[in-house]
């Protein structure tokens, strides 16, 4: 870390939330979002006074390219790449909402945020799950007598059916369902952008057939079950959500595989159905379709049909 004091990167009389150039940046996040960026910060802030302060309590505005250059060093010696890029990018909004709010003057600013991130490998993260790995997942859970079994089952058709994330099948209320259209109302998704979604004819089934179970009381959609099978109206958790695909997964002997494979896969086998990628990044709710297209996992094969299909004109000779 820089030699510069400690002391000056503390704020002695915080700030109301109002210009506080932490609080700023977060206060736009999603629910999801502002716990992994505010925890960000706070690793940010520790390491840049040995333990002294947190996200509300550090001095961002007096932050200057030998902090954040010190950072960014420390950063790639501690996480992998893409954490320590996501860490970076927290380090930087929060900087552009002290320039923002006049707490930092232009050259300040600029050498501030004048840091390359960090070269990401090519590789692709996730799988996309066959059809067979789906059934055999569905089968496991409508084989379970349990209510957990048909729950689950819902679970899983939401998750594959319309692509939706962690955090927003989670936050499903039974008033964003409508049987009648086939669709879910996603509120307050990444970016705290709300969309609509569609579940196919059979997936919204599976979802009338929980509902037989859970009842038609107004609160969330996917909840937690008692072991002796009560249905308690209260939201499930992420956490929850990892675990129940994990078991599942196991019971199906299904390869390991996390629940954003299940987003993974709907995008590109919708777009192995020639579905137009703009028609995807909607429905998936990504900011641009090349968000959509790194959510490709269909390999090779498709190109390859692709090219079949460009004509020459040419008649083979015969051999």
């Amino acid at each position: 870390m820089p030699r510069q004091s400690v002391t000056s990167l503390v704020l002695t009389n915080p700030p109301s939330l109002t210009i506080h150039p932490a609080a700023v940046y977060l206060s736009v996040l999603s629910l999801g979002s502002k716990r992994t960026m505010e925890e960000a910060l706070n690793k940010i802030a520790s390491l840049l006074t040995n333990g002294e302060c947190d996200a509300y309590t550090l001095d961002w505005a007096a932050l200057r390219y030998q902090h954040t250059a010190a950072i960014r060093t420390a950063l790639v010696q501690r996480y992998a790449p893409a954490t320590t890029n996501k860490m970076l990018c927290a380090l930087r909004r929060v900087l552009k909402e002290a320039y923002r709010l006049e707490l930092m003057d232009a050259t300040d600013y600029a050498k501030a945020v004048d840091f390359p991130s960090v070269k990401v490998k090519t590789r692709l993260r996730g799988r996309a799950l066959s059809s067979e790995e789906i059934a055999a997942l569905m089968r496991v859970c409508i084989e379970d007598p349990t209510s957990q079994g048909i729950r689950d089952a819902a679970l899983i058709a939401i998750l594959r059916g319309a692509g939706v994330r962690r955090s927003e099948v989670v936050n499903l209320d039974l008033k964003d369902f409508s049987v009648n259209t086939n669709s879910l109302e996603v509120r307050g998704g990444k970016g705290g952008k709300d969309r609509t979604v569609y579940l196919s004819t059979a997936a919204t089934a599976v979802v009338e057939d929980w509902l037989l179970l859970r009842g038609r009381k107004a609160g969330a959609l996917l909840c937690p079950i008692r072991k002796g099978g009560e249905v308690q109206l209260r939201r499930m958790t992420s956490q929850a959500v990892l675990l129940i695909v994990r078991k599942r997964a196991t019971v199906a002997g299904v390869e390991s595989f996390s629940p954003h494979d299940f987003r993974r896969t709907f995008c590109s086998d919708l777009l192995d159905c020639g579905t137009d990628i703009v028609t995807v990044q909607k429905l998936a709710g990504h900011a641009t379709p090349a968000t959509t297209s790194k959510y490709d996992r269909r390999g090779e094969e498709p190109k390859r049909r692709a090219v079949e299909k460009l004509d020459i004109s040419y008649t083979p000779r015969r051999r």
